[in-house]
């Protein structure tokens, strides 16, 4: 897998190669609620009332903005590195 942000990815991405997007994901005390950040895809914010909500959304997300980064070319299903960290582990 290849992952989005390194050097060529679009390419790798339109050739057919797998790629990997992290995404950190926490959970909000006060809402009781899940939300993801991607520090690889710019405008990857969700949200969710479960783990598997969130996974979903998370999915769909991705996929949009992978979409629109390569002008729609090579649509293909998106497989992400969802990770559950504090926020501290994600800022870094």
């Amino acid at each position: 897998m290849y992952r989005v942000g390194f050097p060529g990815w679009k390419v790798a991405w339109r050739l057919g190669v797998p790629l990997r997007v992290r995404v950190c994901a926490h959970f909000d005390n006060e809402s009781k609620t899940y939300w993801a950040s991607s520090p690889d895809l710019d405008g990857l914010v969700v949200s969710g009332a479960t783990l598997d909500e969130l996974r979903s959304e998370t999915l769909s997300a991705a996929q949009t903005l992978l979409e629109l980064e390569v002008d729609g070319s090579n649509k293909r299903a998106v497989t992400t590195d969802l990770r559950v960290m504090d926020a501290i582990a994600c800022s870094a």
